[in-house]
This record gives structure tokens, C-alpha cells and sequence, in this order.
């Protein structure tokens, strides 16, 4: 359980990160005997690609690290339960177990079912809710205060003054 623990707080660290340079705050490491070999953060606004998840950044950067496009014996660990593509992308990549925590709250991942799935020759295991509520947490306050300045840009263009300001 401490592995877990440490391994998804290094996730939540890049997650942070993203948030910092106001992306969705997801992060994600690929693990190797017991070594943080790779990371990432969605760049999603900041590239304008719609691959630019977490999970692809660190799946790469491993690959790169490794020199092989299998990462047999490695783990991924990522903030949120990962989409389809990046599950398609970690079941590819040949990783033996994704970790994630918190869980997708639209039910649209899929990512028990393609772990699962015989879609590939290589099925994976899927472990969710590490850190399940302080990833929540961070995604959550992201969306609440993106709603909040969305609001309130909605307001401004229609000409009234920012909220806690007199008329």
C-alpha cells in the first residue's frame, strides 16, 4: 500500500503541474521495479492536440527511456481513470497494471472493459481509487473555479460589474 501511495503522490505532483499552466490537472508516472522511469501532464490547451494526455506523455517518455515499445514490468499511476485511447495506448505499451484514482465521474472510460478485453493479445490489471478522494479533490476545484470564471466572464460581456462589486 506505501508504493501505491508514493507512486500516485508523484502522480498528483504532475498533475499540479498542469494545473499551474491551467490544464485539467491530470498527471501520471510509469513505474519500473520500484523507480519512477517516466511522467507527464495533460498539455491538451497548450498543444492543441487532443492526444495530449498524461498517460501518453508518460507511456512515451518510458518507451523512449527504455528503448522498446514494451514496457513489460512497468505500472502506470494516473490522477484519473484513464480514457479509451490512453487505455488502448497502456495495453499497447504492454504494462502490466494501470493504478488510478479518482474515477471518471461521466461512466464514458470503458477502462475496466478494454483491460479486460481481447481486443489485443495482452489484457492488463486495473487498480482505481488510490488517493481516490484527494485526486477527486483536485479535479473537482479545477472545474468549480472554470466554472466560476466562466460565469463571470459571461457576466462581464453582458455588462454587469464582477460579483462583491456595487453597481
Amino acid at each position: 500500500m506505501e508504493d501505491k501511495v508514493k507512486f500516485m503522490r508523484a502522480a498528483l505532483r504532475r498533475a499540479q503541474k498542469g494545473l499551474a499552466e491551467g490544464e485539467v490537472p491530470v498527471g501520471a508516472v510509469v513505474v519500473l521495479e520500484g523507480k519512477v522511469i517516466a511522467s507527464g501532464y495533460n498539455r491538451r490547451a497548450k498543444t492543441q492536440l487532443a492526444s495530449s494526455h498524461a498517460e501518453m506523455y508518460a507511456i512515451d517518455r518510458a518507451c523512449k527511456k527504455l528503448g522498446s515499445w514494451r514496457l513489460d514490468g512497468c505500472d502506470l499511476y494516473v490522477t484519473l481513470e484513464p480514457c479509451p485511447m490512453c487505455m488502448g495506448a497502456a495495453l499497447n505499451a504492454r504494462i502490466r497494471k494501470v493504478y488510478f484514482g479518482a474515477y471518471e465521474q461521466k461512466g464514458r472510460s470503458m477502462t475496466a472493459q478494454l483491460a479486460a478485453s481481447n481486443l489485443l493479445n495482452h489484457t492488463l490489471e486495473v487498480e482505481g481509487g488510490v488517493l481516490g478522494e484527494e485526486c477527486s479533490r483536485l479535479l473537482s476545484g479545477f472545474f468549480r473555479d472554470m466554472r466560476e470564471r466562466t460565469a463571470e466572464q459571461k457576466k462581464s460581456a453582458e455588462g454587469e460589474p464582477p460579483a462583491g462589486e456595487g453597481k
